[in-house]
C-alpha cells in the first residue's frame, strides 16, 4: 500500500524527446551545449599548438643527433678508406681537407637561394 501513495514517475528514456514543460533539462542542455563550444574555441588551438612545439623540438632534436652522427661516420669512413699511398700514414689533414671543400660547395649552392630579411634593406 505504500506504492499507492507515492507519486508516479515517468522515466525518460536517453533517446526519447523531452516534453516542452522540462525547462530544467533543457538549461542543463544549453549549458553543456555552450560549456563545451567555449572549452573547443579555447584549448583546441592550445592543443594543437602544444602538440606543434612538441613534435618540432623532437624533430629538431633528432635532426641535430642525425646530421652529428652522419658528420663522426664521414670522418671515420673517409679515415679508414683513404688509400696511404697518396695521404701518408697520419691523413686526417686529408680528412678535414675533403669534408671543409665538401660543406663549402654546400654552402655555396644555398647561399644565393637565402631570402634577405625586409629589415636589412632599410
Amino acid at each position: 500500500m505504500a506504492n499507492a501513495s507515492t507519486p508516479a514517475r515517468t522515466a525518460r528514456l536517453p533517446g526519447a524527446a523531452a516534453p516542452d514543460n522540462d525547462w530544467p533539462a533543457q538549461a542543463a542542455d544549453t549549458i553543456e551545449r555552450v560549456v563545451g563550444t567555449v572549452r573547443d574555441k579555447t584549448t583546441g588551438p592550445a592543443i594543437t599548438a602544444a602538440r606543434g612545439l612538441v613534435y618540432g623540438l623532437f624533430a629538431a632534436l633528432v635532426s641535430v643527433v642525425a646530421a652529428v652522427l652522419l658528420i663522426v661516420m664521414a670522418v671515420r669512413l673517409l679515415d679508414n678508406y683513404l688509400p696511404d699511398a697518396w695521404f701518408g700514414e697520419d691523413h686526417m689533414w686529408a680528412v678535414y681537407l675533403i669534408l671543409g671543400v665538401l660543406f663549402l660547395l654546400v654552402a655555396a649552392i644555398l647561399w644565393p637561394r637565402r631570402r634577405p630579411r625586409e629589415d636589412s634593406l632599410a
